[in-house]
């Protein structure tokens, strides 16, 4: 057993155990001690390491949807199909249209749908609002050609849906069916909670956290920082999924409570056993497999019928 084998050696999931060791020997812990240009190139690796072939019967394209360079897949053959407007993970600093094809893919097959992946700019060339900006000019565009929309996101891109849903309510239009979250960073506050229960959780820390949101440069605006919302009334169902092996899991929980109160449906799917970044392993645990057909089901149904599943 080597050392990085020793690291993760206390995890319960075997799955998540093997993800990381091998996401270690990609994309090390420090990465934020590196260039941007180094710490690019080791998610570029660390992605296609885990990528999947797409399902067979997905067709996808490059397209620009309000300027903005998107990938737009759909089923094979299917017309007018609800959308769902992905934004990818990274920090704001990494990632793109090849580092989600695979997920959002899957995505389009499992819940029959289209999605339209966002290119958006990053930090810290492009710092905030930039990122915001492009999804909004995507989502508009994407609205005009089609009214049935969900948006969604993983991590930083969590971040940006849930800020696209309070721009679209904000402006009334277009009318979302709903939002889809998993392990988003909403702007909590960093010295309370998982924020320190979680600082050192495998995969992402605290300290990473505050990296990228220093990079972003977006504190201060609910459009930047969600939770800095005061009037959450009028937002659209959501499904969101936090990690318990992540600083960021008590996000969702404060995000989803302050809808509640304000009379949105609002669902948190708790993983336990699962750390951020979870969704590259969903080939490789049994609990991340689980928790992304929850996600698939969940922007099936808010996408067809702009409702939550049923539980299960």
């Amino acid at each position: 057993m080597d050392e990085i084998e020793k690291k993760y050696a206390w995890l319960e999931d075997p799955g998540i155990r093997d993800f990381l060791i091998a996401g270690e020997r990609f994309y090390p812990p420090d990465a934020v001690r590196f260039t941007m240009a180094e710490q690019r190139a080791f998610y570029d690796r660390y992605c296609a390491h885990f990528r999947k072939a797409r399902p067979g019967n997905v067709d996808a394209q490059d397209v620009h949807f309000g300027g903005v360079l998107c990938r737009h897949y759909r089923p094979h053959g299917a017309t007018g199909l609800p959308v769902l407007v992905y934004l990818h993970g990274g920090g704001f600093v990494v990632g793109g249209l090849d580092s989600h094809d695979d997920v959002c893919a899957e995505l389009c097959h499992g819940a029959r749908i289209e999605v339209v992946a966002v290119d958006y700019r990053l930090a810290p060339e492009h710092p905030f609002p930039a990122a915001f900006e492009d999804g909004w000019a995507a989502l508009k565009a994407v609205a005009s050609i089609n009214a049935e929309i969900i948006v969604g996101g993983d991590s930083a891109g969590g971040n940006l849906a849930a800020a696209l849903a309070l721009k679209a309510r904000d402006e009334e239009a277009p009318r979302l069916k709903g939002q889809v979250l998993v392990y988003p960073g909403l702007g909590g506050d960093m010295t309370a909670g998982s924020y320190v229960s979680q600082a050192n959780a495998p995969g992402l820390s605290t300290a990473d956290v505050q990296y990228y949101r220093d990079t972003y440069k977006g504190g201060g605006s609910k459009f930047a920082e969600p939770l800095r919302e005061t009037d959450y009334r009028g937002l659209p169902p959501a499904f969101l999924v936090a990690a318990t092996l992540d600083p960021l899991h008590d996000d969702c929980f404060d995000y989803a409570a302050r809808l509640r109160a304000a009379g949105v449906h609002a669902e948190v799917r708790d993983e336990p056993l699962l750390v951020h970044a979870f969704l590259r392993a969903r080939n490789m645990s049994a609990a991340a497999r689980a928790s992304f057909d929850a996600i698939t089901a969940a922007c099936a149904s808010l996408a067809h019928f702009g409702r939550l599943p049923e539980r299960t």
